[in-house]
This record gives C-alpha cells, sequence and structure tokens, in this order.
C-alpha cells in the first residue's frame, strides 16, 4: 500500500457549494462562503473566471518576510462534479494535492461545530468524491463545516439545500467566522491536521 502524502504548505483554499443566487444562502453553499469571508478579511476584490472557477489570489506575508501566493476558488459547476474544474485549475497552476485545503459542508458534525481533517474518507460527500476521484488520492486538507443532520424525516438534500433564515441564517454566519478562522489557521501556520 502506498505511503500517504503529507500536507505541505497550502497554496489553494477551494470553498465547495453550488453557483447560483437560489443556493447562495443554503448550508450546501458552506464553502462558498467560508472563501468569501476568506476574502473579505484578506481584502481580496478581484476575481476571475478561470478553467470553470471562480478564482481570487492573495500573497501571504510569512514570518520570515518572504510571501506564498495563495489562490481561492469555487468551482462553478455543481457541487458533484466540482472535481473537474478544482482538477484543471491545479493543473494549470501546478498545485498538488498536498497544497489543497478544500471547505464543505458535513453532516455528519454537529451543526456549529469546525475540524480540519488531512485525508481519510469521503462520508458519502459527492464533492468530496469528484475531487478525488479527479485527483486520484484522498490526500488533502478539508475543514468539515459541519450542518447536523436534519431533523424527523426531512432527506438531507431538503436540509442542505433549503435557504437559511432568521436563527438557522445567524448561526451558520457564526460558523462561517470559525471555519474562515480555521482555514486561516491552516494556512498560515500550516498546522497538522487530524
Amino acid at each position: 500500500m502506498p505511503q500517504a502524502a503529507k500536507p505541505k504548505p497550502i497554496r489553494l483554499v477551494c470553498g465547495l457549494g453550488n453557483p447560483g443566487a437560489e443556493y447562495a444562502h443554503t448550508r450546501h453553499s458552506a464553502g462558498f462562503a467560508t472563501v468569501d469571508e476568506l476574502a473579505a478579511r484578506w481584502g481580496v476584490r478581484y476575481w476571475k473566471e478561470q478553467l470553470g472557477c471562480l478564482v481570487a489570489s492573495y500573497d501571504l506575508r510569512l514570518p520570515d518576510g518572504t510571501t506564498r501566493t495563495v489562490l481561492l476558488a469555487k468551482p462553478q459547476s455543481y457541487m458533484n462534479t466540482s472535481g473537474g474544474p478544482l482538477s484543471k485549475l491545479m493543473r494549470a497552476e501546478h498545485i498538488t494535492p498536498a497544497e489543497l485545503l478544500v471547505i464543505h459542508d458535513e453532516v455528519d458534525l454537529p451543526a456549529g461545530e469546525v475540524r480540519a481533517k488531512w485525508g481519510g474518507g469521503l462520508n458519502a460527500h459527492n464533492g468530496l468524491r469528484s475531487i478525488a476521484s479527479k485527483l486520484g488520492t484522498n490526500d488533502f486538507g478539508r475543514i468539515r463545516f459541519g450542518i447536523g443532520r436534519p431533523p424527523g424525516k426531512m432527506s438531507v438534500a431538503d436540509w442542505a439545500l433549503r435557504q437559511l433564515k432568521g436563527t438557522f441564517a445567524e448561526e451558520f454566519d457564526v460558523t462561517v467566522t470559525i471555519a474562515a478562522d480555521t482555514a486561516e489557521k491552516c494556512v498560515k501556520e500550516g498546522i497538522s491536521f487530524s
């Protein structure tokens, strides 16, 4: 069995979501919302369309005085095919899976909980499956953005794609802040994923 790749300094932060206004304020677009929060914090305002992704660039100043360019990306295909545009972008920018951090919604974590993870299983997440399939590996960093399981007999799809209002929207925004804090720490400090 091949040795698992080890994380390297992050050069690409990819938020997962579905494009279009009807999905903008849904749990399924947690990755998009978190990447937008990072862009706002870093003063990034210019996004360009590149190989099926919206892409922005940020020059991160490192403690030794050097800089590392970090790309923010939001694949513009639907989530279950997001691996296609993301893998094309990574090839064009010469970014390896070990330099990738993916932010995604996670039903197996309680709402409001955020965890960083390196590699491992895909938890039946279609976006992660698509990415792993196109990259040929599960060895990439993830920020798991907890959305919890739906109440009663509601389907996971309905729960993830329902427009957020009121308290749900407020709680989601708090979790976006936590997820952005976690992503920023991963990018800046190169923390080890667990």
